[in-house]
């Protein structure tokens, strides 16, 4: 039996920010939140390479948390895995109260609605508008066309281009083309987004504006994980960081800042 994602008990929404409330896409009966939990998951690809070996943490409802490490140290299998491209080797993930860890391929779709995913590439579509590439995760999960031009329109809002919905990617600046994607992963108003180095294929302001962007989505109780190696980016947030080294979690401090791993 397919089972759905329950939520747990986390911290109150902050107050509200300016630019998003008015909008009236966090509200109260949105924020019904969920925590992320790894114990002792291990990871292997063949033949015997350990991309994770016995991570355990614990990621609260609500929380704004970075992933850091050196390349090859784990943190994007981390995200691979909180959102079910993969599946451990052993251990356990629980999103909510649903142990994922061997998540029916049927039900990733029903997991892929409670969290958002943002990647550093952007991977929209060339031959769609900002509002198509936004609409069309909608259309794939089977919305209705009313539904569609409600929200489309208010997540483009959200993100800053609310006049530029009638654009192509071609048209758009990098920071724009991820703004676009910020908007296709809130279609959903998921509980979680999980961003793997989204700021990687951008100049250093425009970085800091997107980055700017999640914290604002995250003052309304979304929780976000962030996947990064920029340095100025992690010790700016001045947010929870989770420090990987050869797969095993080096360092996890409140407030932390990056390491050298």
């Amino acid at each position: 039996m397919r089972r759905s994602l329950r939520s747990v008990r986390g911290p109150p929404s902050a107050p509200p920010v300016e630019s998003l409330a008015p909008l009236g896409w966090f509200d109260a009966a949105w924020y019904n939140p969920i925590m992320i939990t790894f114990k002792n998951v291990t990871k292997e690809y063949p033949p015997k390479t350990h991309a994770l070996a016995g991570v355990s943490f614990r990621i609260e409802a609500g929380e704004f948390v970075s992933i850091t490490g050196q390349s090859g140290s784990g943190k994007s299998t981390v995200a691979k895995l909180i959102f079910a491209e993969e599946k451990p080797t052993s251990g356990h993930i629980h999103i909510g109260d649903w142990d994922i860890s061997n998540i029916r391929h049927s039900d990733i779709p029903i997991l892929r609605r409670q969290i958002g995913v943002v990647f550093q590439d952007f991977k929209l579509l060339p031959k769609k508008t900002a509002f198509e590439n936004v609409a069309f995760a909608l259309e794939v999960a089977g919305e209705s066309s009313k539904r569609i031009r409600d929200v489309v329109p208010h997540v483009l809002k959200i993100v800053g281009l609310g006049e530029k919905g009638g654009r192509y990617p071609r048209q758009l600046s990098g920071g724009e083309q991820q703004r676009v994607s910020i908007a296709r992963a809130l279609v959903h108003r998921p509980k979680i987004i999980v961003a793997d180095e989204p700021t990687g294929n951008l100049d250093a302001i425009t970085a800091r504006e997107i980055i700017e962007l999640f914290t604002r989505i995250n003052d309304f109780g979304t929780t976000i994980v962030l996947v990064t190696h920029d340095r100025d980016i992690v010790n700016g947030l001045h947010r929870r960081v989770i420090t990987l080294r050869e797969g095993k979690v080096a360092s996890d401090a409140e407030k932390g800042k990056y390491l050298l791993a």
